[in-house]
């Protein structure tokens, strides 16, 4: 169980959006879950290093996975990891701000895992 004060630390390093889509969490009807970036099933800990604040829906994308097929290269590639990775750096948002593009193979894995798109009243945050 992820004490109460680890909880918080993660919850403010994220600054309340959702570390792999970014949708921000006073949108949602409710409270962000917590994510293991490794998950327990493959040996991953409680550790605030190996846990990231994340919406339901990408929460429940993410399930148990650590790599995906790249839809460019046909490789596999490790998913976005949050606390060792810059979301700058494999994501950009479409110019109308509906939809989040992955520009490295850890993003385009991504984007196709998540399914990126994001909901209509979280487009006022990000416009």
């Amino acid at each position: 169980m992820v004490s109460l004060s680890t909880r918080r630390i993660v919850r403010q390093r994220a600054k309340y959006l959702c570390e792999y889509c970014h949708s921000p969490e006073y949108l949602s009807p409710d409270l962000f879950t917590l994510d293991h970036i490794l998950p327990k099933s493959l040996g991953g800990t409680d550790n605030p290093d190996n846990l990231c604040l994340a919406c339901h829906r990408c929460n429940e994308r993410h399930y148990n996975f650590t790599t995906a097929i790249d839809p460019s290269t046909q490789t596999e590639v490790s998913l976005f990891n949050p606390r060792v990775q810059q979301w700058g750096e494999h994501f950009i948002w479409t110019k109308d701000g509906l939809k989040i593009i992955g520009i490295t193979p850890i993003g385009r894995v991504c984007s196709k895992k998540y399914g990126r798109s994001i909901r209509i009243e979280n487009l006022r945050f990000h416009r």
